[in-house]
């Protein structure tokens, strides 16, 4: 008799649902999508809705703390950034979510059996995701994991007094990379309400007596520009993928799948040698450089975190004398928009040099930049920090996650605080 159980035995299964056009609205209940699903949390700037008048009848898809949501359907596992078989656990904010077809939430029957938070843990090892994708069936870029390849899983779960300890381990670090992803909003948040308040709404410093040019609408001093006369756009390039030599150097290499939910993106998942460098269009671009996505996904914006090359599906910018990055991130934010809606293409799926000619931009006075500069420079600083931390502490728990569920690190002899909550620093 082979050990331990299988996954239908200790879970249960409940596929996501499937609407009809007509049962959307433009708000009510929100409904979860594969396309949502990221490597460790959810993207939730595309989010459907379900009519509220048909909730009853799909309430059985509604998503509770910590269920495991696994993408079922997507790119194939050999593809960098695969979706097909990825595996997120549901956050409180995701709670109340209905989740939708191509996906399936795993749920415990029986908590003194199997412990919701260690599980999430186990199907993120590799064990689990080897043993998953292994059964998944489809072309070479697309695939389908059946619902049995993931309920035939078969583990020994250890005692359930030590899942909770692996869980309460593993989450402390967790807790705190979430702590920080809050911290990291309302820094941001500030900044662009500072922009707003100033260059939106004209209540910058000393607002009350300025006087204003009646002939433009502004006030004096200020100028109404094209984003190409305050800007330099560059392009990228790739490397030939087929030379090793190029490859897995240390610069970090810019693509739309490295765009981070903050303002900066902290690391890519691709690098670069020098040669690499030399061989393509892309220039090494200063720490600070804006990217802008310009193909398939148009308008995601980030400020580089150190010094990246970039490929040809973006635009770096750098601003032109006073025009200072912070104030050039946050205008680009403001107008982005703008450059969705002339993009190029029946879906406005690109961006190309002259959409930057002829879009308008708000030029204030070199003094008024400077203040905002001084304003919003620690708030940016500081949440580049915390990203950073944020990334060290990933790459601390992924080095756990492993060894723990292996049993490589002796659990039984850690004391867990009575609330089953153990507290990590950033020190």
């Amino acid at each position: 008799m082979r050990e331990g159980y299988r996954l239908d035995e200790v879970c249960d299964f409940i596929n996501g649902g499937s609407w009809t056009a007509n049962e959307y609205s433009n708000e009510c209940y929100p409904v979860l999508k594969v396309s949502n699903f990221q490597q460790d949390s959810f993207d939730l700037e595309d989010v459907s809705f379900l009519d509220a008048k048909y909730i009853t009848k799909y309430k059985k898809h509604e998503l509770k703390l910590h269920d495991v949501v696994v993408a079922t359907v997507g790119s194939h596992p050999n593809l960098v950034n695969s979706s097909a078989g990825r595996c997120v656990c549901i956050p409180q904010k995701i709670v109340g979510y209905l989740l939708n077809q191509n996906a399936v939430c795993l749920r415990t029957k029986n908590d003194k059996v199997l412990d919701q938070r260690y599980f999430a843990y186990l199907c993120k090892t590799q064990i689990f995701q080897h043993y998953i994708q292994q059964r998944g069936k489809g072309a070479a870029n697309q695939m389908r994991i059946p619902i049995g390849g993931i309920k035939s899983f078969r583990y020994k779960f250890p005692k359930i007094k030590n899942q909770r300890k692996i869980a309460s381990i593993l989450s402390a670090y967790d807790d705190l990379i979430e702590n920080n992803l809050r911290r990291i909003q309302l820094l941001e948040e500030l900044a662009q309400q500072t922009y707003e308040e100033w260059f939106v709404r004209m209540r910058f410093p000393g607002h009350e007596t300025a006087e204003w040019d009646e002939e433009i609408g502004l006030p004096k001093g200020w100028e109404k520009v094209k984003c190409y006369d305050i800007m330099d756009v560059m392009s990228g390039g790739t490397p030939k993928t087929t030379e090793n030599q190029y490859w897995n150097g240390e610069i970090q290499f810019f693509t739309p799948k490295d765009v981070s939910n903050s303002s900066y993106t902290n690391g890519t998942m691709k690098r670069i040698t020098t040669l690499g460098l030399s061989k393509c269009n892309s220039k090494l671009y200063p720490k600070n450089t804006v990217f802008i996505t310009a193909r398939g996904t148009v308008g995601k914006i980030n400020l580089a975190s150190e010094s990246m090359a970039m490929n040809q599906s973006c635009y770096a910018l750098r601003g032109k004398k006073e025009i200072n990055q912070y104030f050039l991130f946050e205008s680009i934010k403001n107008i982005v928009y703008s450059f969705k809606s002339v993009a190029s293409g029946g879906v406005f799926d690109t961006i190309v040099v002259d959409t930057f000619k002829f879009l308008p931009f708000l030029k204030p006075t070199s003094s008024l930049i400077n203040e905002f500069t001084d304003f919003v420079s620690p708030l940016y600083q500081k949440s580049l920090i915390l990203q950073t931390q944020n990334r060290l502490l990933k790459e601390a728990r992924d080095i756990l996650l492993p060894r723990l569920m292996m049993g490589l690190i002796d659990v039984e002899s850690i004391h867990i605080p009575e609330n089953g909550m153990l507290e990590i620093t950033n020190e």
